[in-house]
């Protein structure tokens, strides 16, 4: 086992993977969405800002709004989570047109937003109170960005002992410098940050194989009651 996983599971955080997969497919309960939630993170006007600079994923926002048709469609929980900055210069200023949510992924009103004002989704929100509340156990993440606040309450997710999976798709990074002026482009610090996390704060997955699981899912229990 290697040394983070097996760190993971004397923590408690992680589930072997023969509990989460039976056969290369995501069981049955993974599934569930009564005890699953969708949490979309900061998907905010501000990120077209040029100031950000160079990004990976262009494809990101596609996959985060098919996933949120899916969870929809299925009747699942959605927490829509919002940056606020107290800083009038800030783009996430809440009185500035670049604070609000992307036109793609608008909430619909019986969606919860939760508004943050750090890295976390988790601090000064009642998200883990929420969660608890409606029996959620499992959380998937997706949003932006992938080393800032997607890392930050991904890691926070799996801390606090919920079943937790990113979307790695369906998150994205922008290019970043480092202390001794090395940058870094935005597919490095994406790729790098997923393998942080990774089988020790979550299971980073794909939207498709996401998607493809619980169909597959599907099929079987029609089959089984056939």
């Amino acid at each position: 086992m290697p040394i983070k996983e097996e760190l993971a599971h004397e923590k408690g955080i992680l589930k072997t993977k023969e509990e989460t997969l039976v056969n290369g497919n995501f069981r049955r309960d993974f599934m569930e969405l009564t005890n699953t939630a969708l949490v979309i993170v900061d998907v905010q006007k501000a990120f077209a800002d040029p100031k950000w600079g160079e990004r990976n994923n262009q494809d990101a926002e596609k996959n985060m709004a098919k996933l949120l048709h899916h969870w929809r469609q299925k009747g699942g929980s959605v927490v829509h989570i919002q940056h606020r900055s107290a800083d009038p210069d800030s783009l996430f200023y809440p009185e500035k047109e670049s604070f609000g949510l992307i036109e793609a992924l608008q909430p619909k009103d019986d969606e919860t937003v939760m508004e943050k004002t750090v890295n976390s989704a988790f601090i000064g929100t009642g998200l883990e109170g929420y969660l608890r509340s409606n029996g959620i156990d499992t959380v998937v993440i997706a949003g932006l960005t992938t080393p800032h606040c997607v890392s930050t309450t991904t890691r926070m997710s799996g801390n606090l002992g919920f079943r937790t999976y990113l979307v790695s798709d369906a998150t994205a990074a922008f290019a970043l410098t480092g202390p001794d002026g090395i940058r870094y482009d935005a597919e490095t610090v994406h790729a790098l940050t997923l393998a942080t996390l990774h089988e020790e704060f979550a299971e980073v997955v794909t939207t498709e194989k996401l998607l493809q699981a619980d169909w597959a899912a599907g099929e079987q229990e029609e089959e089984a009651r056939g």
